[in-house]
């Protein structure tokens, strides 16, 4: 069964309800789990934003990941689950990518993630790293969905 979870977590309501999925799985067979948040530092342009203004950007972008990742982690022991967790920063790329490559530099045998279900338009414009992650993936992926089609 299944030894190592990876799990991206990047705060949604999304991403929360895959943990809880991971959470319960992993308790399930025994498994370790490592719980992933990356930081894409070019999400912002700074040829259009002072030097100091993007600086400040980045740091709150690396410390709401760092909670983000300190809340996941307290979840997964206060379930008795032997966790690690990584704050991955990256200069550009997907988050897919990132995903990936912790996926084969930790040796992961399954992906657990959240998915806000888009489909159609809404997910033609606004990506779906989900999907992306789920074509690339060497190892089975579990995908969770946010909530109930409405």
């Amino acid at each position: 069964m299944y030894k190592k979870i990876l799990v991206p977590v990047d705060g949604s309501a999304a991403s929360n309800r895959g943990l809880a999925e991971a959470l319960k799985l992993a308790q399930a067979v025994g498994a370790q789990v490592r719980i992933v948040h990356a930081v894409n530092e070019l999400i912002m342009d700074s040829g259009y934003a002072a030097v100091t203004y993007h600086d400040d950007v980045i740091q709150s972008l690396r410390e709401t990941g760092r909670k983000t990742l300190e809340q996941a982690r307290d979840a997964a022991q206060a379930q008795g689950l032997k966790v690690e967790t990584e704050l991955v920063e990256t200069l550009g790329g997907r988050a897919a990518d990132v995903i990936i490559d912790q996926v084969k530099q930790w040796s992961a045998d399954l992906i657990v993630m959240g998915t806000h279900g888009r489909r159609g338009v809404r997910r033609l414009v606004m990506g779906s790293d989900a999907e992306l992650v789920l074509r690339m993936s060497p190892v089975p992926v579990l995908l969770v969905r946010e909530s109930e089609e409405k």
